[in-house]
């Protein structure tokens, strides 16, 4: 392997993987973060995104420690089939990378080759072990999928449905799906997202047949987009509260809306499973815990941030913060009155979340195809072409049925995004250190948190915050 380059293209530097892993984590989470806010009450919430952000940040260590021990044992795997030839191959192409040469202790955890979570799955769990890995990557996939079906039409829904209330007396009620889009249209704000479902689904569906990938130069017009939207809703939200307009008195706390925001935040703080895409490159590894710690630093501040501004200058927070830059409910300019702002932030998740769709849906294909078939048999065409259906259609049947974005969110991040943040990341680490070939070697990219009272204790968390949500929405559903 040349120098400067793994098998992810060429390495970056400490601050551009810093920032690579914010782009990563704050997403569409971030969107909802406010209305799970102003639910949960101001306090509750700053203490419980202070918290989830911290077990966040352990269990991203512990993953990288993880990556390093599954790179030391393919190392030694190597090692050891060369020693078991009687002379070394040099000539051959196939032969291992480190055949016909000692092994470096020193480097034995480096972090050079990307390793992703579903191969170490393999190397560190039993067979069911993997099987139940693709099965949690796969509904969280299928929660993300119905997250993105479900922005996008809503998102759209909002801006060209122009009817409104003119009594007065129902000015500042919300509008409800039952509710016209058109004053000339007997379509409904709910036909009219539908309809938009539909589209979206017949515009972007066909991708998933294909591979596709997100260019570099997409990812600077979708990343400098974020930025522009989320720098604009701060700093409108700063200016009305410096002129005293603010219009939102949180509460202090609201037990009822805790499992939403746990959800909510689980799912904000997310990026487990790109970590070996994003950290493999980092040319130097000697301070990447601190580097990491920054991150999520800089990540909670902004997410309370955005969503201390909201919940004091709104007097209600849509599902997605977006919609609140657009006129109120009786049509005047609640925010702001330059249309620009009003519709490109209005606008802002269609463009983002419709370039990423492709690729999280032929990643769930993938993943689909990975549970369900043998790598060592050939299927036919049609049974390949069986799982883009399988991949689209669940989501596309739960964007029928509810567009509350939040509520999607919030359930994707507390069970799915439960088990990819807390209990795959605390069960892989507890195998992979027990793997023999490594047991008697340093790990230098050990996780700050190694004693296994802190594995306990995710999994503990996990089962506790899981079980919470789960008998929470069955009283709230009775």
């Amino acid at each position: 392997m040349a120098e400067g380059v793994t098998d992810t293209g060429a390495q970056y530097g400490t601050v551009v993987g810093l920032v690579y892993i914010f782009n990563l984590i704050v997403g569409t989470g971030a969107l909802t973060m406010p209305a799970a806010f102003q639910q949960a009450g101001w306090l509750v919430s700053l203490i419980l995104i202070v918290l989830l952000a911290f077990i966040s940040y352990v269990t991203v260590t512990i993953v990288t420690e993880v990556m390093a021990v599954a790179n030391a044992v393919l190392r030694l795997e190597r090692h050891g089939s060369q020693t078991s030839h009687e002379e070394p191959e040099d000539t051959k192409e196939e032969v291992p990378l480190l055949q016909g040469r000692s092994l470096d202790v020193d480097k034995l955890f480096d972090i050079s080759e990307r390793i992703e979570m579903g191969k170490m799955a393999k190397m560190f769990f039993n067979s069911v072990g993997e099987k139940l890995f693709y099965l949690c990557i796969v509904i969280y996939l299928y929660g993300d999928m119905s997250i993105y079906v479900a922005a996008v039409p809503k998102s759209l829904r909002d801006t060209v449905c122009t009817w409104r209330p003119f009594n007065e007396t129902n000015c500042n009620k919300s509008l409800s799906d039952t509710e016209p889009c058109w004053t000339s249209s007997s379509l409904t704000r709910m036909d009219a997202y539908r309809i938009f479902v539909a589209c979206f689904i017949l515009a972007l569906g066909p991708f998933v047949f294909f591979n596709v990938q997100k260019t570099k130069i997409l990812q600077v017009i979708t990343g400098s987009a974020r930025w522009l939207a989320f720098g604009i809703m701060i700093v409108l939200a700063v200016m009305q509260l410096a002129q005293h307009k603010g219009e939102g008195r949180p509460a202090i706390g609201n037990i009822a809306g805790v499992p939403n925001l746990f959800g909510v935040c689980v799912y904000s703080f997310m990026c487990h499973h790109s970590l070996p895409s994003l950290i493999t490159p980092i040319k130097d590894k000697s301070k990447l815990y601190k580097v990491l710690a920054a991150d999520y630093i800089l990540i909670l501040s902004f997410y309370a941030l955005l969503s201390f501004t909201g919940i004091y200058t709104f007097k209600s927070i849509q599902d997605l913060y977006t919609l609140n830059f657009l006129p109120d409910e009786c049509g005047n300019n609640s925010v702001t009155s330059v249309k620009f702002f009003q519709y490109f932030l209005a606008l802002f998740p269609v463009f983002t979340l419709s370039t990423n769709f492709p690729i999280i849906a032929i990643t769930l294909r993938n993943n689909l195809q990975t549970l369900f078939l043998k790598p060592d048999r050939d299927y036919s065409k049609y049974v390949r072409n069986l799982f883009p259906i399988l991949a689209v259609i669940p989501p596309t049947i739960v964007a029928m049925v509810t567009n509350e974005v939040e509520i999607l969110v919030g359930i994707t991040g507390s069970y799915a995004g439960a088990g990819i943040q807390y209990v795959i990341p605390a069960l892989l680490v507890y195998f992979a250190r027990k793997d023999p070939l490594v047991t008697e070697y340093r790990n230098y990219h050990r996780s700050p948190f190694s004693h296994v009272g802190w594995i306990i204790l995710i999994l503990a968390w996990s089962v506790i915050c899981v079980g919470f949500v789960t008998v929470n929405h069955i009283i709230t559903r009775k």
